[in-house]
C-alpha cells in the first residue's frame, strides 16, 4: 500500500462532520490520558499489535494525538469506543492508524476521524500530512484530494520486525 501526501491547507471543514455525527449520536474528540488503556486494549483486539502500539505514543504526545469516536453517554450509560485515528505515531508528520468497530462502518465515522485528525494535524503546525501505507487510496483521495506518493512501498515500513507476544 502506498503512503500519500495531503495539502492541510486545503481541507474540508470540520463543523458540519461533526454535526453530523452529533445527529447520530456519536461524539468526535480528543481522547484523554485515562482513556489509554481502554484504547489501546481496543485497538490490539480489533485491529493488531503494531496498531496498540502506534495508539500508545498518540497518548504519550502532548497534546495526544488520538482523536476517538464515541457514542453519545446517558445518564445510565458510559460511551462506548467506536473508532480513533492517531497522527504523529508512525512518524512526526504522518497519519495512521485509524479503525473503525465493524458494526460502525459505512456510517461516516471513518471520514470524521479522518478530517478532525488533519484539522489537529494543521492546528499543531502542519502544512502536509502523509498517509502512512494508505489502504483506501480512492477514500482519502475522494475525501482530502490526497495524491500517492510514487516509489513509497514498503517505504518507512521496510524491515519491520514482527510483533512480539510474550509466551506464557
Amino acid at each position: 500500500m502506498p503512503d500519500m501526501l495531503v495539502k492541510l491547507y486545503e481541507l474540508p471543514p470540520l463543523a458540519p462532520v461533526l454535526e453530523e455525527m452529533k445527529q447520530k449520536g456519536i461524539v468526535i474528540r480528543t481522547a484523554l490520558g485515562p482513556e489509554m488503556k481502554a484504547v489501546c486494549g481496543w485497538a490490539k483486539e480489533h485491529f493488531s499489535e503494531y496498531w496498540e502500539s502506534e495508539v500508545e505514543v498518540a497518548f504519550a504526545r502532548l497534546p495526544v494525538s488520538c482523536i476517538i469516536a464515541t457514542t453519545e453517554p446517558t445518564d445510565t450509560e458510559r460511551s462506548k469506543l467506536l473508532g480513533f485515528a492517531c497522527y504523529d505515531s508512525t512518524l512526526r508528520g504522518f497519519f495512521g492508524p485509524t479503525g473503525v468497530a465493524e458494526e460502525t462502518r459505512g456510517q461516516g465515522v471513518g471520514k470524521a476521524l479522518l478530517i478532525a485528525c488533519m484539522h489537529a494535524m494543521r492546528d499543531v503546525g502542519y502544512g502536509y500530512a502523509i498517509i502512512g501505507g494508505a489502504g483506501p487510496v480512492d477514500f482519502y483521495a475522494k475525501q482530502l484530494g490526497a495524491i500517492v506518493i510514487d516509489d513509497s512501498v514498503p517505504g518507512v515500513y521496510r524491515g519491520m520486525l514482527p510483533t512480539y507476544t510474550l509466551q506464557t
